[in-house]
């Protein structure tokens, strides 16, 4: 038998018995008392069955208590362990006070609402940063601004610096470019630079391999796996042989800022290059101009989505004399060519990520093909996003 069934058996003696149960012997009466009520019996020591195991009982108590509060102890070390902590909710004894209704709860709308709120400041202080406060700075101390927004301002200073700008074709000059090189069966060459290409042609010219690797983590999906200098410098010579450079008209940070240090880098100036805007190939799509492009044209098709991108132009209508496919990155170049160099074609369309850029030099170089950089457009016309 258990100490908790004990303890409760002598707490129901206690109760069924008369109050003095438990006094001395030399008390008049207390043998017929006991003879009536035998639970209560008399300990060895004088003392009733109760009064004996109050000791127990108490003890027994006592364990007990710490027992629960071991467990409790025990059940809050885990709780905070795994992250779980008590959570508090409002009693509703205390009216919420101005300012903290968008304190986060623990479920419900207020966490939303504190979240949306922490992403505001923290835009609006991106913002002030990034933009107002660099005209503050730029303001004589003893003179206010009219009311004027940092879209004019900005707006008027670009205005003022309008000689120093580089021209880039348009998107018609462009397609004219392209189909005149295939009417002529000439050379042109239409590759693109983005982060990616930017990033490779930084590698130890503007950045040092751990920016790189820090910055570039998504290098080895496009083709390079830094450290590459080979690759880097293979594509600097790729850009000086092309016909027209697509450069990204963002000024995001591995973009355009990125685009002249990178150009001085490599003592490439940019007023030798043709330039237009690195989106040109969804240009060419917004505009009508592709399909014209591609009509009556034998077309090949370079990358690893190849195979769909021929299969989907083919039933538009439009002549694919060639599909290859994969091309596993920059070090893949020269088997793709051999294959290229076997077939018969007036316009490649390649979408090889950076190795892209030099399979249309080359393309144009050695075989005297008109080759565009198609990137993206290749899925997104297989996917049905780009409708031809």
């Amino acid at each position: 038998m258990n100490r908790v069934g004990a303890a409760r058996r002598v707490r129901t003696a206690a109760v069924q018995g008369p109050p003095d149960a438990g006094a001395q012997d030399a008390r008049p009466g207390a043998g017929a008392e006991n003879a009536a009520n035998p639970k209560a019996k008399r300990s060895p020591g004088g003392r009733s069955a109760k009064a004996a195991s109050a000791p127990a009982a108490s003890g027994s108590k006592a364990r007990r208590s710490a027992g629960k509060k071991r467990t409790r102890k025990r059940r809050g070390a885990a709780g905070k362990r795994r992250g779980r902590g008590r959570v508090r909710r409002p009693s509703g004894r205390f009216p919420v006070q101005p300012g903290e209704a968008g304190l986060p709860s623990a479920n419900g709308p207020g966490r939303e609402s504190y979240n949306e709120n922490a992403y505001m400041a923290g835009y609006d202080r991106g913002l002030y940063e990034g933009g107002e406060l660099l005209l503050e700075q730029s303001t004589p101390i003893n003179r206010l601004l009219p009311e004027i927004s940092l879209r004019d301002v900005i707006s008027l200073g670009a205005a003022q610096i309008a000689h120093r700008c580089l021209p880039l074709l348009d998107v018609a000059e462009v397609y004219e470019e392209m189909e005149a090189a295939i009417r002529e069966r000439r050379p042109c060459a239409v590759v693109r630079l983005g982060d990616g290409e930017l990033l490779t042609l930084a590698q130890e010219i503007v950045h040092d391999a751990e920016t790189i690797r820090r910055e570039g983590g998504f290098l080895p999906y496009a083709g390079v796996r830094p450290p590459d200098l080979r690759a880097r410098d293979e594509l600097a010579a790729a850009i000086r042989q092309a016909h027209i450079v697509g450069v990204p008209l963002s000024r995001r940070k591995h973009f355009q800022p990125l685009l002249h240090p990178v150009l001085r880098g490599h003592q490439i100036p940019p007023e030798s290059l043709r330039m237009t805007h690195s989106a040109v190939n969804y240009s060419l799509h917004e505009t009508g101009l592709l399909g014209r492009l591609l009509a009556g044209k034998r077309l090949l098709v370079v990358g690893n989505w190849a195979p769909a991108l021929g299969h989907v132009l083919h039933q538009r209508g439009y002549a694919v004399t060639g599909a290859i496919s994969p091309v596993n990155g920059v070090g893949d170049v020269e088997r793709v060519m051999q294959e290229i160099r076997g077939l018969d074609f007036d316009l490649a369309l390649v979408s090889a990520g950076i190795a892209a850029v030099m399979l249309c030099t080359r393309i144009a170089g050695e075989m005297g093909r008109a080759a565009l950089d198609f990137g993206h457009m290749a899925d997104g016309i297989v996917k049905g996003k780009y409708a031809l």
